[in-house]
């Protein structure tokens, strides 16, 4: 008999390791996933998923504004954080109930047991050793700090999804998705908010034209956007926390900092050196284009990797690794080139492909820009000033478009279908001669002149 108690195993039970598993499980593979937190992994409990949920509460916040400017008479108030977090949490339980009742389906077994690799599939879950063909590390990233005094005094953005309330004065860290996000979402439902970057722009790996119009619209909102600043400490003072910069600036009077600077992987007490897996020059797990680790038989998706580290992108990935492994599809990887993204910034941003500076360094004179700008309907109604800017990269003579860059509202819902015109290799004939949808604010990438 086989020594093997399991097909796959599946090390982390968040996006990634559970789409693994399922997928693993419905071609029939015996399929064991080991997890001692709770399932879902950062998106489903502390990321993607509540942090929508804040998002929707702050558009609704904002919606109520703009509602009396536009002739309805009520009265805009305040969110109820603890009845609306009682909701937030009622949801997230429901897709933890949803992914128990997929594995008691699918005979998945699922083990709240911290996993170790002891080298020869055999994986070390609480007091068994179980035995795997193959094994999937899917164990994600945590939020990453900066090592200054006084950096303890902050939270972080799993701290963000224990508030009842809305700080009265919040000083954010950083410039990336969760600092622009969780900024967005504090301004919209009451609180003062300064935003300390220590570069000159916000989302510096976006489109610049997206990162300079997103900087103003943040201003317009009553972000105070502070450029250039790097914390050296951080002390308590009689009216809250006191931020030093190491340029000499201060601010103080902060009932909360809350840190957005990035991530890490979760590579710690893995049992990675024993098992043979090896980590690149970062610290993420490396693995080449089919996913593989240096280890024989072991395989490593999501965050840990160091790839896009975005949801979609480790679903997508751990489906089409168990396709090749468990299907017979040996053709099947992850394409990494043109994935869409959104920013549920307010207002939201969404990008797929290259950058206009991207396209220049790779292909030179041949690129075209398009761009749009115009007030959306709403805001227009209202008298706001604030435009929705959308913008074409097209490379070559026959003007493939490589890129696609939007901020403004309803940009989130527009980008997927857009995104597989780009995957597809869609030209900007094909955008011209696409018959426009009016009056929406999505016409305005067919009709660009």
């Amino acid at each position: 008999m086989s020594k093997h108690t399991h097909d796959l195993i599946v090390i982390g039970a968040g996006s990634g390791g559970i789409a693994g598993a399922i997928r693993a499980a419905r071609h029939g593979a015996r399929v064991a996933i080991l997890e001692p937190a709770a399932l879902g992994g950062t998106c489903v409990n502390v990321g993607c998923v509540p942090k929508k949920a804040m998002w929707l509460a702050a558009e609704l916040a904002e919606a109520q504004a703009l509602a009396v400017e536009l002739g309805f008479a009520s009265t805009p108030g305040s969110l109820d954080w603890p009845n609306f977090v009682a909701r937030r949490q009622a949801y997230i339980d429901g897709i933890h109930n949803s992914y128990r009742t997929r594995f008691n389906e699918l005979g998945i077994e699922w083990l709240p047991e911290r996993a170790t690799l002891l080298g020869h599939g055999a994986v070390q879950a609480g007091d068994r050793v179980l035995h795997g063909r193959t094994i999937l590390i899917a164990t994600g990233g945590r939020s990453e700090r900066i090592d200054i005094p006084g950096g303890d005094l902050g939270i972080d953005s799993d701290g963000f999804f224990d508030l009842r309330s809305a700080p009265r004065k919040v000083a954010v860290i950083g410039s990336g998705y969760i600092a622009v996000e969780l900024s967005g979402v504090l301004r919209a439902l009451g609180s003062e908010v300064v935003v300390f970057v220590r570069s000159d722009r916000v989302l510096r790996r976006f489109d610049e034209d997206i990162s300079t119009e997103l900087a103003a619209a943040m201003t317009r909102r009553g972000i105070r956007v502070e450029f250039g600043h790097r914390l050296d400490r951080v002390v308590e003072a009689a009216d809250g926390l006191r931020i030093h910069c190491r340029s000499g600036a201060e601010d103080g009077g902060f009932d909360c900092l809350l840190w957005a600077t990035g991530r890490v992987p979760n590579v710690e007490n893995l049992g990675l050196a024993a098992a043979g897996v090896a980590l690149d020059q970062r610290g993420f797990i490396a693995v080449d284009r089919w996913q593989a680790t240096s280890a024989e038989g072991v395989f490593a998706v999501g965050d840990v990797t160091g790839a896009a580290a975005l949801t979609p992108v480790a679903i997508a990935a751990a489906r089409r690794l168990m396709d090749r492994l468990f299907a017979g599809r040996e053709d099947r990887r992850m394409d990494f080139e043109n994935i869409p993204t959104v920013v549920f910034s307010h207002p939201p941003i969404g990008t797929v492909g290259l950058t206009e500076a991207e396209a220049r360094e790779r292909h030179g004179d041949a690129v075209k820009v398009y761009r749009s700008r115009f007030r959306p309907m709403l805001g227009a109604l209202a008298g706001h000033q604030e435009r929705t800017l959308m913008k074409l990269v097209c490379i070559g003579p026959d003007e493939q478009v490589v890129g696609i860059h939007m901020i403004g509202p309803a940009c989130d819902e527009i980008l997927q279908g857009f995104a597989v015109a780009v995957k597809m290799g869609a030209r900007k004939r094909d955008f011209d001669d696409t018959v426009a949808i009016h009056p929406t604010a999505s016409e305005e990438l067919v009709l660009m002149t």
